[in-house]
């Protein structure tokens, strides 16, 4: 029986494989689940590496572990293959997919990342001043069961427009089977803050259908039949609410402690992880 915060027996034979590879010098390397589960007890505690409790082994063991699968793709590549077995099982909506945004409060504590590593710019450490401090923005499309898809990070008074069509553009699910991975949907759901004409244009060029309400306001008139909003598909927007929701339950993303965002970024795939191994489980049981 696992204890809280770790991977049952079944979850950890499904990504094992991306973990544990063959070792034939060297000294013996510690259990890679264990260590696993160690960081996923740091990112729903929101504890500090060194408070790591002793049953996971020395805390600087697992953050070395945490930084060697974050640099060389690992957390990514599980991810990849949850979206293949979750599309294989019909888990994932291909046609309703929606976007939306949240901002995440930082702490002294990850400041200053951008003074080592060559002299970064604090703008690459995805870290902006807002109304509410020092801030993250954490951009994310899922699909219409609340299934995360892809996310972006950017400083906390960017605009959730500016980061749409990157967002959109990096959608790539790939399948089981021979064949172009998917990367659009049949209608993307949105708040007031993507009613822009050049996000509508982009999803006319795509054969999406946005279905974003309009903001109140003089506007020029457009050629054509006007937009009508979908008012039954966008009630449906409240899933990534409450999922953004079942993300932040995890208090490494609800409160930034990270200086880096590659580490940040490392904390909220491993969210997503959590989230879809619950989701593809709960469907299987």
């Amino acid at each position: 029986m696992s204890r809280r915060y770790e991977l049952p027996e079944e979850a950890w034979e499904l990504i094992a494989d991306l973990f544990s590879r063959p070792q034939r010098t060297g000294r013996p390397r510690r259990d890679d689940r264990l260590m696993l589960n160690g960081i996923f007890w740091v990112l729903c505690s929101g504890a500090a590496w060194r408070d790591l409790p002793e049953r996971f082994g020395p805390w600087s063991t697992v953050y070395q572990r945490f930084r060697d699968w974050r640099d060389d793709g690992t957390f990514t590549k599980v991810l990849e293959r949850l979206h293949i077995r979750l599309r294989e099982d019909g888990l994932i909506d291909l046609e309703t997919w929606m976007i939306d945004s949240t901002s995440i409060r930082a702490t002294r504590a990850a400041a200053g990342g951008g003074k080592k590593g060559g002299g970064q710019e604090p703008l690459s450490h995805a870290l902006g001043r807002s109304r509410g401090g020092l801030t993250t923005k954490i951009h994310l499309l899922c699909d219409a069961k609340g299934v995360p898809l892809s996310f972006l990070l950017s400083p906390g008074q960017h605009s959730d427009i500016r980061h749409a069509q990157p967002l959109l553009d990096q959608v790539r699910l790939p399948s089981a089977h021979r064949g172009r991975p998917r990367t659009r949907c049949r209608q993307l759901l949105a708040d007031k803050g993507y009613d822009a004409d050049d996000l509508r244009r982009y999803c006319d060029r795509r054969g999406i259908r946005p279905v974003i309400p309009q903001r109140q306001g003089v506007r020029k008139p457009r050629p054509g039949r006007p937009r009508i909003l979908n008012k039954p598909s966008y009630r449906k927007r409240n899933v990534i609410e409450r999922l953004f929701g079942w993300l932040k339950s995890c208090r490494r993303i609800a409160t930034r402690y990270d200086k880096l965002a590659t580490s940040f970024s490392a904390m909220f795939t491993l969210a997503c992880i959590r989230r879809c191994l619950r989701h593809y489980f709960s469907y299987k049981t």
